[in-house]
């Protein structure tokens, strides 16, 4: 039996690998007829990190910076993924793909990915990849290794070509 693709989750970071793995996820929609929701999640910081923080700036100083610049940054980030759509939406004018939802989140990447391939019932999960360090072409970057790993449906890793 031929899987169906209806919905495509495409998670993205934003960067220009990212726009690269859009045009794959717009191609596979193109072809099933299948909607595409976008997801870009906004990386918490690790409590670890948040304790020195709180070390150095002092805890009602780090709820003042917490509260006046997280709804900014938002915001901002909003705007960018918007701006990202747009432009990525205007490269396939031709195609009758339709960019069903576009969320933001906050949370661990993978985790976020994870729980949004099961609430919204996608299909299969595009993504670009980038690896970091000396082997970088060797490996996959941790995110999609994890959502490789983890996911219980197919994931199109994609890399940007040289």
């Amino acid at each position: 039996m031929i899987p169906e693709i209806k919905r495509i989750l495409y998670a993205t970071d934003l960067s220009e690998n990212a726009k690269h793995a859009f045009t794959y996820a717009a191609t596979l929609a193109n072809k099933f007829d299948a909607k595409i929701t976008i997801l870009h999640v906004l990386e918490s910081i690790t409590p670890n990190t948040e304790r020195q923080i709180v070390e150095y700036l002092g805890e009602d100083r780090w709820k003042e910076v917490q509260k006046n610049k997280k709804q900014e940054f938002i915001e901002s980030t909003k705007k960018n993924l918007n701006n990202f759509c747009d432009e990525m939406t205007s490269s396939f004018k031709s195609c009758p793909f339709l960019v069903d939802e576009i969320i933001l989140k906050e949370g661990i990447p993978v985790n976020e990915i994870l729980k949004m391939v099961d609430s919204k019932h996608c299909d299969m999960v595009v993504m670009g990849t980038h690896g970091h360090g000396l082997i970088a072409d060797a490996l996959i970057g941790n995110n999609a290794r994890s959502v490789v790993r983890r996911c219980k449906k197919p994931v199109m890793v994609i890399r940007l070509p040289k």
